[in-house]
């Protein structure tokens, strides 16, 4: 190929280029130009059409106001519980049937499960536990799983098996101390629950009189393998000792220091968590009801404005409507 040629290739290829970037930067412009014009039109729009749009407002915080004064105050709190006796699954999905209760509007079975009088619960609007979401598997709760929705193919955030979240809504905030005890009651009544956590700590103390006995025998024959090592020193001059075997004895030494940390591990399982369930974090006093003003004003504002718009864009375009429906 002559270099002439060569030479043409790359200018066509240079023009090409500058082509494609004007193309692009008519077609930004022209975009740019399209989404100015829709502000203007949208603003315009708005100004010219305020009064029904403001009543619009008006009447959705008319409505908020009425919904505001006539509903009760709902207080949220949580609770921190480590399940001892069971897994997590089973307590949670224990635990919800006085959500159950709840939603159902049924007072005489919440009354029942939380031995409270039938009068007594209809202060509570709401019981349900949740998973606990730890990020990037620090051992640190980060999330709670609110809705439900955690992937269980996630590798990395995974739901915590140390504890779970109990939310507890109220009319009343100060009846928070007495659902406290009340729920972790509710749990511990259950038969299975009490069968399989007597199953567990004799378990425990049967593993740990296995391990205090293994490390008696292994202290004993330490001490025996010290003995047949000294003897195996020889004194030589100067006070000094000349070692005829290899020392072995330290090779015990993380055997029983291995046993040692199993055996506390199991003494802190036998003596903090020897219960059921164990409370790791109460309730703590919400300062505000989480149905505060946004609350109520936030959609009853918004769905009568949206509502009014609409119905103003299609009675300024009804003769295109009208003609789209004479057309098809």
């Amino acid at each position: 190929m002559s270099e002439n040629t060569t030479n043409k290739n790359v200018r066509d290829d240079e023009i090409d280029l500058l082509d494609l970037f004007k193309r692009m930067g008519r077609t930004l412009n022209l975009w740019a130009r399209a989404l100015g014009r829709a502000f203007l039109i949208t603003t315009i729009f708005l100004l010219r059409r305020w009064l029904p749009l403001g009543l619009s407002v008006a009447l959705g915080i008319g409505i908020s106001w009425v919904a505001k004064k006539q509903a009760d105050k709902i207080y949220s709190s949580e609770l921190t519980i480590r399940s001892n006796a069971v897994p997590n699954s089973d307590m949670i999905t224990y635990i919800n049937r006085l959500h159950s209760f709840c939603i159902e509007n049924d007072s005489t079975a919440l009354a029942s499960a939380l031995s409270l009088p039938s009068d007594k619960v209809r202060f509570i609007n709401d019981i349900e536990a949740f998973w606990a979401i730890d990020v990037l598997s620090d051992g640190i709760p980060d999330q709670i799983d609110y809705k439900n929705n955690h992937n269980l193919n996630d590798t990395i955030n995974k739901r915590m098996q140390d504890r779970f979240v109990v939310r507890v809504r109220l009319a009343d905030p100060q009846k928070f101390p007495l659902l406290s005890g009340k729920i972790l009651e509710y749990a511990r009544q259950n038969p299975l629950f009490q069968q399989k956590n007597q199953v567990r700590l004799a378990q425990y103390d049967e593993i740990r009189l296995r391990l205090i006995y293994d490390i008696n025998q292994l202290d004993s024959l330490q001490k025996v393998k010290y003995f047949e090592e000294t003897r195996g020193r020889i004194p030589a001059s100067g006070g000094q000792m000349i070692f005829l075997q290899e020392q072995n004895t330290q090779l015990i030494y993380s055997d029983i220091y291995a046993l040692y940390s199993r055996k506390q591990a199991i003494d802190t399982e036998m003596e903090l968590y020897k219960d059921i369930l164990t409370l790791l974090n109460d309730f703590t006093q919400p300062a505000r009801p989480i149905n505060s003003s946004v609350f109520y004003y936030k959609k009853p504002i918004l769905v009568p404005f949206i509502i009014c718009l609409l119905l103003l864009i299609l009675f300024n375009n009804r003769k295109k409507l009208q003609e789209i429906y004479r057309k098809y």
